[in-house]
């Protein structure tokens, strides 16, 4: 499921954008500046909703400090701050797309499927990679159209290197993503997964151009 994270110091507006959203996504909510840096800093979200006046550091400062540290997740300004000049100044620090307060909640998830499309998070129901096809409508995974069957966790895996090709996933993050923060297992749980899918998938480009980074994580390269 798609992971938003929403950093909004109005606790009603904040609680009604989670339940707008949550047959969509997995909402994390947080209700100040300098926690919603953190948060977002972790890079296991796919979009980020950030108001302006907030707390500790504000909204601008929110997302000058991500850009400038290369965090690049899609980030939705939301805020009463409605001139141009605001708008402006949020754009060029790099934000993704500006929705004034008071909006309708209909308005804000077109927005973010928008920018989910535009990102590549979310797409058609299919993922191919090489002689890999994966269908997330389904949680089905097929190699040169025989099936192959991932379970859980590991198919979560499969979906998220797919979506992150070329981009270095920290072991730390991608249990952050797939595992969640308040799991009871242990970091080394993503080791054992992946060699679980290394020898279900024995033999395909997704292995072939699955690459360990001794230390750090792990890279699926393009496919040639």
């Amino acid at each position: 499921m798609i992971k938003i994270l929403l950093v909004e110091d109005d606790v009603s507006l904040s609680d009604s954008v989670y339940k707008f959203l949550e047959d969509f996504a997995t909402v994390t909510q947080v209700y100040d500046g300098d926690e919603g840096l953190f948060e977002a800093e972790s890079g296991v979200y796919d979009l980020i909703l950030l108001d302006v006046m907030l707390p500790g550091r504000d909204g601008f400062a929110v997302l000058r400090d991500l850009r400038e540290k290369g965090v690049t997740t899609p980030v939705l300004i939301m805020t009463a701050k409605e001139s141009l000049d605001d708008k402006g100044h949020g754009f060029e620090l790099g934000a993704d797309d500006y929705l004034t307060k008071p909006f309708y909640l209909e308005e804000l998830k077109m927005r973010i499927q928008a920018l989910l499309k535009r990102s590549g998070k979310i797409s058609e129901t299919t993922l191919n990679y090489g002689d890999v096809s994966i269908d997330t409508s389904t949680n089905s995974c097929h190699v040169n159209g025989k099936t192959v069957e991932l379970l859980g966790k590991e198919f979560d895996l499969v979906v998220y290197f797919l979506q992150n090709q070329n981009v270095i996933l920290p072991k730390t993050q991608i249990f952050d993503r797939i595992w969640g923060f308040d799991s009871d297992t242990t970091i080394s749980v993503v080791e054992v997964y992946v060699s679980k899918v290394r020898k279900k998938l024995k033999g395909t480009d997704f292995v072939t151009n699955l690459q360990t980074l001794r230390s750090v994580g792990y890279i699926l390269k393009n496919a040639d």
